[in-house]
């Protein structure tokens, strides 16, 4: 794949998740989700862990992509119920499907997102 078909998944998945709409995106079937705070999941239950953050979801502005070999790197602000949130991701590509998702922010938006709609 050339960088601008990986950045093309890549942005699938960013925009998906910000809208709450992951139809567009190529998962592969056993994709790995590694986050610093949680142990790996992989394949659906990645995937369900993933879609059940778009009730606080708000939108995605990409700000920078870093290609290199199967690997894109991406820098974006999450916008949410409860404010902007920055994220850096590494992801891995593979024959046109995103493998892996590997996350790292500032878990307190999110988490505090995820509360205020649970009390809702």
């Amino acid at each position: 794949m050339n960088r601008d078909e990986m950045i093309s998944v890549v942005e699938s998945y960013i925009n998906g998740l910000g809208m709450g709409d992951f139809s567009a995106v190529p998962f592969a079937t056993d994709v790995a989700l590694q986050g610093p705070l949680a142990e790996r999941i992989q394949g659906q239950e990645a995937i369900d862990f993933l879609s059940g953050l778009f009730p606080i979801m708000r939108g995605a502005e990409i700000v920078q992509h870093i290609v290199e070999g199967e690997f894109v790197a991406t820098v974006f602000i999450l916008e949410t119920s409860n404010g902007k949130t920055q994220i850096f991701d590494k992801f891995r590509i593979v024959d046109g499907q995103l493998k892996e998702i590997n996350p790292y922010y500032d878990p307190s938006v999110l988490n505090e997102a995820l509360a205020s709609l649970s009390t809702s």
